[in-house]
């Protein structure tokens, strides 16, 4: 959806036209005297209303129950982690 801009005495007199446009996807640019000073963007649903809305259309299946742990793929010998393997590796 496009960008718009608004003063912010547009805003006051006009928040609701506003919000419905948020509400559909837009972003609102909000000016000072010309000049750009905030943005209302529209709110990112949660991770659960997303994997909801994709079992609804149907691109994803999911049991709804947590996978199995699984044995590690490497081990270390000695007392040293594979973490700090990895930090030591990246100094």
């Amino acid at each position: 959806m496009a960008q718009m801009t608004a003063s912010i005495r547009e805003l006051k007199s006009q928040l609701s036209r506003y919000l419905r446009q948020v509400k559909s996807g837009a972003t609102i640019v909000i000016t000072e005297r010309g000049k750009p000073v905030a943005r209302i963007v529209p709110l990112e649903p949660s991770l659960e209303t997303r994997l909801q809305e994709l079992i609804e259309a149907g691109q994803i299946a999911w049991s709804g129950r947590k996978l199995a742990p699984r044995p590690p793929v490497a081990q270390t010998q000695g007392e040293r982690t594979v973490a700090d393997l990895l930090l030591e590796d990246r100094e």
